[in-house]
């Protein structure tokens, strides 16, 4: 089994862009202790700042399940949506911040719809739940 994370806009300053909402461990150090808990072969990694390369992404079909954290395209991004619907493979949105105790614009997800679940507000553990589940 093959499981894609996905990040996308602004997700690769995790570490240093608002550690009080996000914490302070870099994505890459945090995949590095994923890794240590689950085969290095069943994970890949992929982030884009970029919606088109995103899509391209999920289209590459060489994944079982996917894990997605979608930025701030959750919230506008029906390109990613029609996207993830047409992926017939389990599918788990994650979000590092509870969502919805943020802003009202970041309370909806136009993404959320096109998964099996949604984990919000566990912090960097998310995936790691994520990751549980679709192992399960």
């Amino acid at each position: 089994m093959k499981i894609l994370i996905l990040n996308g806009p602004n997700l690769n300053l995790l570490g240093t862009r608002e550690p009080e909402i996000y914490g302070t461990i870099s994505m890459e150090d945090y995949l590095e202790k994923l890794k240590s808990e689950f085969s290095s072969d069943l994970l890949l990694y992929y982030q884009s700042n970029i919606e088109g390369e995103i899509i391209n992404r999920l289209q590459e079909d060489d994944f079982d399940a996917v894990v997605i954290n979608p930025g701030a395209f959750t919230h506008y991004s029906y390109a990613i949506s029609d996207c993830l619907k047409n992926i017939q493979k389990p599918k788990i949105e994650v979000h590092i911040s509870n969502i919805y105790k943020r802003e009202e614009f970041r309370q909806k997800s136009v993404t959320a719809g096109c998964t099996d679940g949604v984990l919000s507000g566990f912090g960097m553990n998310g995936y790691r739940l994520a990751l549980i589940q679709l192992k399960s």
